[in-house]
């Protein structure tokens, strides 16, 4: 008799048993990136009218062109390639680089150091042409080209291809980069998209709400070179990473087991 009463609380104990291994083996704690940081800041006030300031390890193509090519040759380096070559595999000539180093500076030929970091494209070609003056005629200035070589966002989390892009424009937003990616799968939470950028050698977070028409009106709606855009996981997504090849074997076995304390009893 207490064997049969043994058996039979088993038995009602299986199906318990088999919903505890399927719930069990993962949750949100495992899967979902920067859980600890709190993400209540706006991290900068950028605004429509966004203009895009160089930092420090940016790399900058510089261009001085003028009526009189001999004039500006002394500020234009030429490539140094290690294969002799100054056309790139797409066919386009290869052009100077310049890095903003750790003091935020950078070593312009002639010119010499000139700090760059902090600055707008438009308030660095004002710097350079007002430095480059005493060079060119009054009648003649110089006509200053400066882009940004390796503006680049990282799209992680879930997005369809997520991945670092490199772009060639210097003003993209967070749609926008989203859209690089592949737009968001089903499984992303569209109100909790997460914003890590470096400020000031700081890393600083912020959130998104894609779900909101005031994303249009964020202080971040715009990115800037080396952000990182974070997609989330929803319920749905992490509930379906727990589960594994395994969990119907050993469903498999329990309902075996169920079967055979079932004929005991009787």
């Amino acid at each position: 008799m207490n064997l049969k009463i043994t058996l039979s609380s088993l038995a009602n104990k299986l199906p318990l048993l088999a919903l505890l291994i399927l719930s069990s083996c993962g949750s949100r704690q495992d899967i979902i990136y920067f859980q600890d940081e709190p993400l209540t800041e706006a991290i900068s006030n950028q605004n429509s009218n966004f203009d895009l300031r160089f930092k420090t390890d940016d790399l900058l193509t510089i261009v001085v062109s003028a009526d009189d090519p001999v004039v500006v040759a002394p500020f234009n380096l030429n490539v140094v390639s290690t294969n002799n070559s100054v056309i790139d595999a797409q066919g386009t000539l290869k052009m100077q680089t310049y890095l903003i180093d750790s003091n935020g500076n950078i070593e312009f030929p002639t010119l010499g150091t000139i700090k760059l970091a902090g600055l707008t494209r438009s308030e660095a070609n004002s710097l350079l042409k007002e430095k480059l003056g005493v060079y060119f005629k009054a009648d003649s200035p110089p006509i200053v080209n400066i882009r940004l070589a390796n503006f680049t966002v990282t799209v992680l989390g879930e997005v369809k291809t997520p991945g670092t892009y490199t772009l060639q424009d210097e003003k993209i937003s967070i749609p926008e980069a989203l859209g690089l990616a592949g737009d968001l799968t089903i499984y992303g939470k569209r109100d909790n998209v997460k914003l890590i950028r470096e400020v000031d050698g700081q890393k600083k977070f912020a959130t998104i709400d894609l779900t909101s028409v005031n994303v249009l009106n964020s202080p971040n709606y715009y990115l800037t070179q080396n952000d990182v855009i974070y997609v989330e996981q929803n319920n749905a997504r992490v509930r379906a990473s727990s589960y594994n090849q395994n969990n119907g074997i050993i469903i498999s076995a329990i309902g075996t087991i169920a079967t055979i304390v079932a004929i005991l009893i009787r």
